[in-house]
């Protein structure tokens, strides 16, 4: 993912967490907040849960990988979060982009019709 569409400050991830909307997956958490930002951001996370660091790893390169072809398609005011849960960790691609284009669109952030 370029570094335009990263979130990174630790200040940012707080501000999504408390404000924004979480909608859940067996798989992934997606926090969803609107900005005035000129660039959609997205962060990745994968907690302890997950499992050691390898998984973990894992898990957010899976994430990052399945948000790619997504980027285009989502509306430039939005920071989101994905968080993984530990089944994502042995998750393949087409799972994860399956959970992400489900979350993507019952948070109305790309349209029922895409991904």
């Amino acid at each position: 993912m370029q570094r335009r569409f990263r979130l990174t400050r630790s200040e940012d991830f707080k501000r999504v967490r408390q404000h924004g909307k979480s909608y859940t997956h067996p798989l992934l958490v997606l926090v969803a907040e609107s900005s005035e930002g000129r660039h959609l951001r997205v962060g990745v996370a994968a907690g302890r849960a997950t499992g050691n660091a390898v998984r973990r790893n894992r898990a957010k390169r899976l994430l990052r990988e399945a948000m790619r072809p997504l980027l285009t398609m989502i509306e430039p005011h939005w920071d989101l979060i994905l968080i993984a849960r530990r089944p994502m960790a042995t998750a393949t691609l087409e799972q994860a982009r399956a959970a992400l284009g489900g979350l993507l669109r019952r948070a109305r952030i790309i349209p029922a019709d895409e991904a």
